[in-house]
């Protein structure tokens, strides 16, 4: 749909048509992922609540747990699942976190705020079973996840949310109204409300947690413009926040400083 300001939303939140060999990705990830799991030490689909999906996958570090290191796939709410990610586990292993990985229940079948509610289950399940402070990160629809466990409407307990110290929200969804513009929106069931409310860009934001908005800097338009809208807006209310254009990187490919321990991607995340 193209608005009064003729910007075209259905385009703008395309990404694979402007990624070579775009198509190939998933595949690539899931892979990879399968692999990773063969010789990782972990734990896979730990309950969290009653839901087929409601599961998350633990890996622990070879030597003692520093904390939990949480990681949110994407997939804008209606696709995907833990199994495709696991490597992206790497880079924090490395340093010694824990690292949980969920799966959520996706549209239609659940509404964004439902969905926002199981990710902060799922980061209370795993938080019962690895103690020290929680780092947070997530891809696209799930840095928009992890960005809104920092808001001050979070579902999370005072003391879980208490043990938060960083949020790295990797091509994060911080402004989701322009969704209600979307084809997608069929599926996601936004209405004005609870787009707004779900738009961590429009909440404030809980204090004293450190957040990184980082994006490729060959992503689209409107995945830059919400990196910046965060950083911009939670910045103005005294959040240490930063935003990071990661050079050469695209949509697909920006996730991929997960997987190396010496990645500044990895070191925003997962470093001392």
């Amino acid at each position: 749909m193209i608005d009064g300001a003729g910007i075209d939303w259905e385009d703008a939140f395309l990404n694979a048509p402007y990624i070579p060999d775009g198509m190939t990705f998933p595949e690539l990830w899931r892979t990879r992922a399968e692999a990773f799991r063969q010789q990782a030490k972990c734990e896979l689909d730990v309950p969290y609540g009653d839901h087929p999906r409601e599961r998350l996958d633990l890996f622990f570090p070879e030597g003692p747990s520093k904390g939990l290191a949480v990681i949110v796939h994407g997939g804008f709410w209606l696709k995907f699942d833990k199994s495709s990610w696991s490597d992206l586990a790497e880079g924090a292993l490395a340093h010694g976190w824990t690292v949980a990985m969920p799966s959520y229940v996706l549209a239609p079948e659940a509404t964004l705020p439902e969905i926002t509610e199981q990710v902060a289950q799922a980061i209370s399940v795993a938080a019962s079973r690895v103690e020290g402070p929680i780092r947070l990160s997530g891809h696209s629809a799930g840095g928009h996840l992890v960005t809104r466990m920092v808001c001050n409407d979070t579902p999370l307990t005072t003391k879980t949310a208490g043990r938060i110290e960083r949020v790295v929200s990797i091509s994060g969804l911080h402004d989701l109204r322009p969704l209600l513009l979307h084809s997608m929106n069929e599926n996601l069931r936004l209405d004005a409300n609870s787009a707004a409310a779900e738009s961590a860009a429009l909440c404030t934001a809980l204090p004293d947690v450190k957040v990184t908005a980082w994006v490729g800097a060959c992503e689209r338009p409107e995945f830059l413009r919400q990196s910046a809208l965060l950083v911009a807006a939670w910045g103005r209310q005294g959040v240490p926040i930063d935003l990071v254009t990661d050079p050469k990187r695209h949509h697909f490919d920006v996730i991929e400083g997960l997987k190396s321990a010496d990645h500044p991607l990895t070191t925003a995340f997962a470093g001392d």
